[in-house]
Parts: C-alpha cells; sequence; structure tokens
C-alpha cells in the first residue's frame, strides 16, 4: 500500500492512496495554515476510529439489521511539548439497537487486538528516507 502526499502551499497537503480518494490536510490557523482540510493528528483519531469501525461492522454483521446507529467518538490527549503525539486515546462507541452489550465488547476487543490494522500499526517502528534533488542522501 502507498500514499502520495504532495504540498499543496501554505501548510497544505494532498494525500492520494491506492483507492484514488484525496485527503486535504492543513494546520490550524495557530499553526500558519488556513484551515483548509484536516489536521493530521485529526486525521490519526479518524483512521483509528474507522478501522475499528470496519471492523465491528464485519464482526456483527448477522446483527446489524438490529443496529440503528453506530457512532464512533475518539479522544485523543496529546504532550504539552513538541512533538506533541499522543499520550492517550479513548474510544467512545455509540451503539444504539437491539444487541447484547457482550456482542458488541467482544468485536470491540477483537477490532483492537486481532483485526485493525491502524490500532497494530500504532506500534510501528517508523524509518526515514531522503531523495534531495534526485539524489538519495
Amino acid at each position: 500500500m502507498r500514499v502520495t502526499t504532495v504540498w499543496t502551499g501554505g501548510r497544505a497537503f494532498t494525500a492520494v492512496g491506492d483507492s484514488g480518494y484525496e485527503i486535504n490536510m492543513d494546520a490550524t490557523e495557530a499553526y500558519g495554515g488556513l484551515g483548509k482540510g484536516a489536521t493530521p493528528t485529526e486525521m490519526l483519531l479518524g483512521a483509528l476510529a474507522g478501522c475499528i469501525g470496519i471492523d465491528i461492522t464485519m464482526i456483527l454483521r448477522p446483527h446489524l439489521d438490529k443496529i440503528n446507529k453506530i457512532e464512533i467518538i475518539t479522544d485523543g490527549t496529546r504532550k504539552e511539548e513538541p512533538p506533541k503525539g499522543f499520550t492517550t486515546m479513548e474510544i467512545t462507541f455509540d451503539i444504539e439497537g437491539d444487541i447484547d452489550s457482550k456482542k458488541v465488547w467482544r468485536a470491540i476487543r477483537l477490532g483492537k487486538d486481532k483485526y485493525c490494522s491502524v490500532s497494530d500499526s500504532l506500534k510501528a517502528e517508523v524509518e526515514f528516507k531522503l531523495i534531495l534533488n534526485g539524489e538519495e542522501s
């Protein structure tokens, strides 16, 4: 899988992955951006919620006709000093429907521990490479 992210001026970037969908990102005005896209940290929280959400809908597929609402609220607490990464993330699943909580909790645990690639990726080692003026540096 590959995502190409291109600077579009100021603090703004547009990312396009294998799916072909564009994701616009920008810094808030406090960080010199124009706020014309989601911030990367918002995208991270949204990606985590979306990934687990997809997993739980797959796990609960036989019961989806009994579920009226699935809303996932992801709160992140960040460090005070740069790089201001997340220290904790809390995911709240607001679900309405005729379904036993044990089934939902099972789906959430399976999503987190077994299926959600975003959750698992938060443990990944990150490596950096630089190509400057066409040459690897």
